[in-house]
């Protein structure tokens, strides 16, 4: 017989030379050489740290505000009711009768579980028995009830999906009435920094919201409605059976509230996670959309490398964040699965066992087959699903009774159990669930936010306090001004008047609360055509963005016609999707076009002002589709922009460079066609041709001052030129009082205007070899 020692050796030997086999098949296979490498590259990768530290903005980039990690309390709660209400507007709205179906598909699956798992007991009952009619009409039963459970089955998947399709739809319809209101989709991108990628909140993070959404609401009811109806069946069962249910309910209650609070207690934050996960994809999207809209530039710069760089960083970010979710994935589904399957799966055999051990009597159930164990009985089915009077016509319990009885309790306690890790893993997809609702929360918030004209936009503090404009400090407007609100808070006056647009001391304040100038103030009138001129940065285009609406009225009194009287075109305007008549009458639609009672040929009537009527034989007519941005020139697309002031007729014009890239008669052709209109001009340019056609000057100085004047273009053009001979004249100084010393020095003599030092311009140069 072995001794103690000559085993350990045996095992010791046997384990030694399986790890040398081990070790062998690597070295030959090359594996080692990839194991050894892999975990160098990953002992030289940055941390996650590390690297979202060389990511520009990734997290001050839409974390416009304090935000706290999503979670499961009563903000998750109070932000899923109020977007539930959105989707569920009455009791017999859409989403509501589809909710209702797939609930009752939901229970019918339940019942024909219970059905099916009494079937499969009765299928052993007939197999022990030896009862080959009987095992062949329940087979017939179990493939007969197979049709109706595997309609359920799919008609469960696909109202799920119907359900989260409608769910999003109506999400969907709702975010962009909000987003399409009060210019919200202007303000969210330029005046607040809530949201950096309002397109992923507006795409992604509804479809993973909705999807969601009708996801946990089946893996939540349907594990309910099973956990319900099956205990209540093995309630009955044992009941009628008189089994001892003490022992098997404090096992089963005592197995899920234990394993529940472990799983809870080692829960990862999924809803953080997610929502960090989301965000970095967020930003992903962002660099790749700045390399899209900024190819030329990149390209000119030949700066590929710098943006491949950021690319892969963000990419990185990403990938690190998503397998930080796998790993917390992997021990805690590890876990999960021990707790569920295994730990679950003892104690059932317990509550299984303990009941059928104990039974005094035979149970009855329903769809069982009564008959005498000696003659073969005359058959017949229950009524009840347990009868208590039916026991006491046969109370002896055979092996076939224990057999039913096990099957049928074991299939029901399987599927509670397997209802119950449904039920606890769905806390998973709950804590994910956070994370999708904090963000369309966020996104609905930032929307009814700035709609109300409250902005939040990171800026640096302000470093003194004394109420005077300083440009070197100047950043935050109420700490430095004292305007009475806190940045980005809207409390000036903004009234409509027919025919008036006065400013009435309105500061000019930029989206990052840079204030350009304190207090303006100023009125045009019907005819009245201002000229805005000063340096860059002063302060021109943002009053035109505060005229139209665009920016806040921090303070002071806004007067301005309605919005329809007014129009402004920009530097580069915006071509539209659509056909070449869509880019004259944007933002009207054909419909609109022919209620306006405007004709094609009307149409052509303004191209032909513009310079521009070749243009639709050219591109094959007036419903012809191309891209536009693309296929027409700069100056073309500014000449398209002038062309809608003319189909739409506003009271009110405002320029912003608009006619940069045309020539100076097609220019000066369109801007007289406009004041014979009628249309007030209000025009930013540095063109002194286009002086003539202005009657005010609105002059800022770079410094938070201005004056505004009657302009005399004739004067000023004099004065102009005047400037522009004397700085020609002026420019030759210097050139001709350096050659003056030079030819003192050669001549050795000096100059008739040595009683007036001339000022050093410059080296002076000696005598050049060779003289």
């Amino acid at each position: 017989m072995p001794t103690v020692q000559s085993r350990l050796w045996r095992y010791g030997a046997g384990g030694a030379a399986l790890a040398g086999g081990v070790a062998l098949s690597l070295k030959l296979s090359g594996l080692d050489r990839l194991i050894i490498k892999h975990f160098q590259d990953r002992a030289k990768r940055p941390s996650d740290r590390e690297l979202v530290a060389e990511l520009p903005g990734l997290h001050e980039i839409g974390h416009g505000g304090k935000r706290s990690a999503p979670s499961l309390n009563r903000e998750f709660l109070g932000r899923l009711r109020k977007l539930l209400a959105i989707v569920f507007t009455g009791p017999f709205c859409k989403q509501s009768v589809l909710l209702l179906l797939h609930t009752c598909t939901l229970i019918v699956r339940t019942f024909l579980s219970i059905y099916i798992a009494n079937l499969d007991g009765s299928i052993v009952k007939a197999i022990v028995e030896r009862r080959l009619d009987i095992f062949i009409v329940q087979i017939l039963k179990w493939v007969l009830v197979a049709v109706p459970a595997t309609f359920v089955n799919s008609c469960i998947r696909f109202f799920e999906s119907t359900l989260a399709l409608s769910i999003r739809t109506k999400m969907v319809q709702h975010a962009f009435k909000e987003y399409f209101q009060e210019q919200t989709y202007y303000r969210v991108s330029n005046l607040d920094a809530r949201l950096a990628n309002a397109d992923q909140s507006l795409t992604d993070d509804l479809r993973s919201f909705s999807t969601t959404v009708a996801h946990v609401y089946s893996n939540v009811s349907k594990p309910l409605l099973d956990i319900l109806f099956m205990c209540y069946t093995l309630y009955r069962m044992a009941s009628s059976a008189r089994a001892d249910l003490k022992h098997s309910s404090l096992i089963g209650v005592s197995a899920f509230l234990v394993t529940g609070g472990i799983l809870r207690v080692f829960a990862p934050s999924f809803g953080k996670l997610v929502a960090e996960e989301a965000h970095r994809n967020g930003y992903l999207r962002y660099v790749n959309s700045r390399v899209v809209n900024n190819g030329e530039e990149i390209a000119f710069y030949g700066g590929h490398r710098v943006e491949q760089s950021l690319l892969e960083k963000a990419y990185q970010a990403l990938a690190r964040q998503m397998q930080l979710i796998f790993n917390k994935k992997l021990w805690y589904i590890m876990l999960e699965q021990f707790l569920m399957k295994y730990v679950w799966s003892a104690a059932g055999l317990f509550m299984v066992a303990i009941p059928i051990m104990s039974a005094t009597k035979k149970p009855r159930v329903s769809g069982e087959v009564a008959h005498a164990p000696d003659t073969g009985g005359t058959q017949r089915p229950s009524i009840a699903v347990y009868e208590a009077s039916d026991m006491e016509d046969s109370t002896e319990v055979t092996v076939s009774d224990r057999t039913h009885a096990y099957t049928m309790a074991r299939n029901l306690l399987v599927s509670a159990a397997d209802a119950l890790e449904r039920l606890l893993a769905s806390y998973k997809d709950i804590t994910e669930l956070a994370g999708y609702t904090s963000r369309v929360s966020t996104m609905f918030d930032v929307f009814e936010e700035v709609k109300k004209g409250n902005y939040q936009r990171t800026t640096v503090a302000a470093t003194a306090g004394d109420g005077k404009w300083n440009p070197s400090d100047y950043r935050n407007s109420h700490q430095v001004l004292n305007l009475g609100v806190a940045p980005g808070q809207q409390c000036g006056l903004v009234e409509e008047q027919e025919d008036r647009l006065s400013v009435i001391e309105v500061p000019v304040v930029t989206p990052n609360n840079d204030v350009v100038v304190d207090k303006l103030s100023l009125e045009i009138k019907p005819g009245m055509h201002l000229l805005i001129s000063g340096p860059n940065g002063c302060g021109k285009s943002s009053l035109l963005r505060i005229l139209c609406g665009l920016w806040p009225v921090y303070r002071g009194r806004l007067v301005k016609p309605p919005t329809r009287h007014m129009f402004y075109i920009p530097q580069k305007p915006y071509m539209t999707l659509g056909s070449l008549r869509s880019q004259v009458i944007y933002p009207d639609t054909k419909g609109d076009m022919k209620r306006k009672g405007i004709t094609d040929d009307a149409l052509m009537d303004i191209l032909e002002i513009v310079h521009l009527q070749h243009i639709v034989q050219r591109e094959g007519g007036w419903e012809a589709i191309n891209d536009w941005q693309d296929l027409l020139s700069g100056g073309e697309k500014q000449r398209l922009g002038m062309a809608r002031l003319f189909y739409h007729k506003p009271r009110f014009a405002l320029l912003d460079e608009c006619t940069s890239a045309v020539s100076m008669d097609v220019e000066g052709t369109m801007y007289q066609a406009l004041k014979d209109k009628g249309t007030t001009l209000i025009t930013i340019t540095h063109r002194p041709s286009l002086w003539r056609f202005h009657t005010h000057l609105l002059q800022f100085d770079g410094e938070g001052g201005w004056r505004m004047e009657a302009l005399d273009s004739s004067a000023r053009l004099s004065l102009r030129e005047e400037k522009e001979q004397l700085e020609a004249q002026l420019s030759g100084l210097p050139t001709m009082q350096k050659r003056l010393r030079e030819l003192c020095t050669l001549l050795g003599e000096d100059s008739v205007l040595s009683s007036s030092p001339l000022p050093a311009t410059g080296p002076t140069f000696g005598v050049p070899d060779g003289e």
